[in-house]
């Protein structure tokens, strides 16, 4: 595998679009009627940080993450393109985005993923983020499953 230089960006950056779509249809697909809940919460304007992957000058893997409150930032929009998964890049995004986050004065990382998503759950619970009641919006959706990192 040739090297994985991970770059900062910004919401309009047309490859971040491009892989946004991309995340958006997988979930629909994975989510089915559900999809519709979880898409208000996947909006763009919020996020402080993006980070994208690229292998030979091509995107293939972005995230980033928003204020949630004063202490701790919420990790949206995770997605590795389907041909580069298993390769440890989502692992190097995430780490990324957990560093930048200290390095603004953030002492926790919080997410959702969703039970039909388990190779995510994998890769949080291998990066040391723990199960916690579901907070916010997803308090009470059986569907969804929140971590936590300090």
């Amino acid at each position: 595998m040739s090297s994985i230089e991970i770059r900062t960006s910004h919401k309009d950056d047309v490859a971040f679009l491009e892989l946004v779509e991309q995340l958006t249809k997988e979930l629909a697909e994975r989510d089915g009627d559900e999809h519709g809940f979880y898409q208000q919460f996947n909006g763009l304007d919020e996020l402080e940080v993006i980070v994208l992957a690229y292998q030979e000058q091509r995107a293939v893997a972005c995230g980033a993450f928003k204020p949630y409150d004063d202490k701790t930032v919420e990790i949206k929009r995770m997605y590795t393109a389907q041909s580069q998964r298993g390769k440890g890049i989502a692992a190097k995004l995430l780490t990324q985005l957990e560093n930048m986050a200290a390095a603004k004065g953030y002492k926790t990382c919080i997410l959702e993923t969703g039970i039909r998503q388990p190779e995510a759950i994998r890769l949080y619970e291998k990066m040391g983020y723990h199960l916690i009641p579901n907070y916010g919006p997803y308090v009470g959706v059986e569907n969804s499953r929140c971590f936590e990192k300090q």
